[in-house]
């Protein structure tokens, strides 16, 4: 990121690199933590969902303080110059690795990493094909993969003068902001209120109110809004905010099935295994959302049918119910991952931080 922010023209194949590798460095980062999330889930079930709910707001928390800001400092220093801020978020990680405690492995036996790739690689297709496993995938996918993703078509609505209701892009910066206050609250909700809850019912409920939330993009391009005498940026703030909040309490309990479905010895590598899944059904969307707006001929400046994208959108993203029988009944913190060998207890982490959490925490009860 410093490079792009302090080089004045840069190739584009050398900005692709610069931003590959940035990106490749935040994923080694995060696969980390899950380790660590995922281990302790296993080793400690009953607080499962309480790490995950602590990812949730810290998460959220730093949505939040970042598209507050974003919109003001380019404003105030421009594209390149977010771009050199954004290296001090990668140093305070940095110095969180070079601050953190570990034993020392010595002695490591390097002739023997590609068996224990490979062995690694057999655990993994192994776990993969247990039906506890794939079937939660499954539907982790689907249900991403057809709530399509039509964020492109309404933020030129959203910034369009003679249709939309003309924010600038200050403005939309603030609306993201309100969605991540939404996202916040509903991982606190989840926290506090919902996380012993079935694991179907949560999401039948919250699948269905992620589709009539929907609806509320639906009656702001319809100008409903407007009759009503309520001001654009005061509904939009609403149903991003809304929206958010529910999509977060649809997907955290999928969040602690998750860690419940790593097998011992490579939580880490398992999990973003899993959320790479994830990641691809975020894509299928998006792919899904911009073909509708191309068929539809939504573009920048043509609106005319953006409504009837919102509608099969929200048709769509109540599909998922159909599959709930992919997931497992009962509680998710109570889902225990079946193994050649239940009567094998599962050992005590050695070399994850957390751990120490997670003991002060039990103790103190």
């Amino acid at each position: 990121m410093l490079f792009i922010s302090l080089k004045s023209k840069m190739q584009l194949g050398f900005a692709l690199l610069t931003l590959t590798l940035g990106n490749t460095a935040v994923a080694v980062a995060d696969v980390t933590v899950d380790a660590c999330v995922a281990q302790n889930s296993i080793t400690h079930p009953s607080r499962a969902a309480d790490m995950q709910s602590l990812c949730a707001l810290s998460y959220s928390f730093g949505g939040l303080l970042g598209f507050s800001i974003s919109g003001v400092f380019i404003h105030l220093i421009g594209p390149k110059g977010v771009f050199g801020l954004l290296t001090l978020p990668a140093a305070l990680v940095s110095l969180v690795g070079i601050l953190l405690s570990e034993p020392q492995v010595s002695n490591f036996a390097y002739n023997e990493v590609n068996q224990k790739f490979r062995e690694a690689a057999k655990a993994m297709w192994t776990t993969l094909k247990g039906p506890d496993v794939w079937r939660p995938c499954l539907y982790m996918y689907l249900s991403l993969a057809v709530s399509l993703n039509i964020n492109e078509g309404l933020f030129y609505w959203y910034t369009d003068a003679k249709e939309g209701p003309s924010f600038s892009k200050e403005t939309v910066g603030y609306i993201f902001s309100m969605g991540a206050i939404g996202a916040l609250l509903g991982a606190i909700l989840y926290q506090n209120v919902l996380k012993n809850q079935p694991l179907r019912d949560m999401l039948f409920w919250t699948q269905l109110l992620f589709g009539l939330a929907g609806m509320l993009d639906l009656m702001l391009v319809q100008r409903m809004n407007v009759k009503l005498g309520i001001p654009d940026y005061l509904f939009v703030v609403i149903g991003e905010a809304v929206s958010q909040m529910i999509n977060r309490l649809k997907w955290m309990p999928l969040l602690v099935l998750s860690s419940k479905l790593c097998p011992s010895g490579i939580e880490g590598t398992f999990f973003a295994l899993l959320m790479s899944i994830d990641n691809f059904g975020g894509l299928s969307s998006s792919w899904g959302g911009g073909v509708l707006l191309h068929v539809l001929n939504v573009t920048r400046t043509k609106f005319d049918d953006l409504w009837l994208v919102i509608l099969i959108r929200n048709i769509l993203r109540v599909c998922p119910i159909c599959l709930l029988f992919l997931v497992p009944k009962g509680d998710p913190n109570s889902f225990i991952l079946s193994t050649d060998d239940d009567e094998a207890e599962t050992p005590e982490p050695d070399n994850i931080e957390l751990a120490s959490l997670i003991h002060s925490v039990d103790s103190g009860r």
